[in-house]
């Protein structure tokens, strides 16, 4: 089951109790169905559960409708419907429907208080919306054909303090949500609060993974750089020593030597605490750095590049 299938389940599992807010949630429905005339309505989904929430709407505004199960090679496809003239002409009333403006815009009047918006939306999303895996991204969308209902949609996200943005994708109009904060507070404003807390969860997952590999990659390339110059040291060193140079060197410098070659694998840091004599890093450091620097003179006076 999908991500998108598993909010919708959780949507409908939500209860509703004032006949405002089933009535917004039925209108939600009929707008953002399969289709809404004056022959009717027709929901298609392939979930079960959307389409008996959708029925037990409809029955508490007293609009009476019916479910058939139509059996494809991808699964099952239910279809909620409200066909019956008596039952059509009830629901057009309802939704102060003229039969010649079924569905041109969203009407303000079936959407009464604060709670008739959120189950508006979370039937629109039943409906027509989807949501991407939060492992992959975080992307909710709505898809509308018409676009009336679809700038309405997106002016009611917005007053309620979502950023929605809209384009048009293969004829049909898209209002997605991206931000992973919005996305979560959509799907919690639509009732789905589980689904809002594992994109959260992924999130936080997310941003530790990818510290993670900030911190391994930074650790790794310290590690790198030591190394180098560790190899750089060594390498000058054993230079002087087989050019008969080594013990020419001022004795602070055959210390610095004699240091790198007994911790070959010690860090500039880890280097001064193994040192007889107190000396900084940054000291040694210099040290050594004199000591490459002779080398790379005295290979250039013998043409030993």
């Amino acid at each position: 089951m999908s991500f998108s299938q598993d909010v919708k389940n959780e949507i409908v599992q939500k209860k509703i109790t004032r006949e405002c807010c089933a009535l917004a949630a039925s209108y939600g429905i009929a707008c953002f169905g399969r289709y809404f005339d004056s022959k009717g309505l027709v929901l298609h989904t392939e979930l079960w559960g959307v389409a008996q929430y959708a029925k037990r709407l409809f029955g508490i505004c007293g609009i009476h409708g019916a479910i058939t199960t139509k059996e494809r090679p991808s699964g099952p496809l239910y279809e909620f419907k409200v066909d019956d003239p008596q039952e059509v002409d009830k629901m057009l009333k309802l939704f102060h429907c003229e039969e010649e403006q079924v569905s041109r815009h969203i009407d303000p009047r079936l959407i009464r208080c604060g709670h008739c918006f959120s189950t508006f939306v979370a039937s629109a999303f039943l409906c027509c919306g989807t949501m991407t895996d939060p492992s992959k991204e975080y992307n909710l969308e709505f898809l509308c054909p018409r676009y009336n209902l679809a700038k309405d949609l997106e002016g009611i996200l917005a007053e309620h303090e979502f950023t929605p943005r809209r384009t048009v994708r293969k004829g049909v109009n898209v209002i997605y949500v991206k931000a992973s904060e919005q996305v979560a507070d959509l799907l919690t404003f639509m009732g789905a609060g589980g689904a809002a807390m594992q994109i959260m969860d992924h999130k936080m997952f997310k941003e530790l993974r990818n510290k993670t590999n900030r911190l391994n990659n930074c650790e790794m390339a310290n590690i790198d750089k030591v190394v180098t110059a560790n190899v750089a040291a060594r390498k000058a060193i054993e230079y002087l020593q087989e050019k008969g140079d080594f013990d020419a060197l001022p004795a602070p410098l055959r210390q610095a030597a004699q240091l790198r070659l007994d911790w070959p694998d010690l860090s500039l840091a880890q280097l001064v605490q193994k040192s007889p004599e107190p000396i900084s890093k940054s000291g040694l450091s210099h040290r050594l750095k004199k000591l490459e620097q002779l080398a790379d003179e005295l290979r250039q006076r013998r043409n030993d590049v």
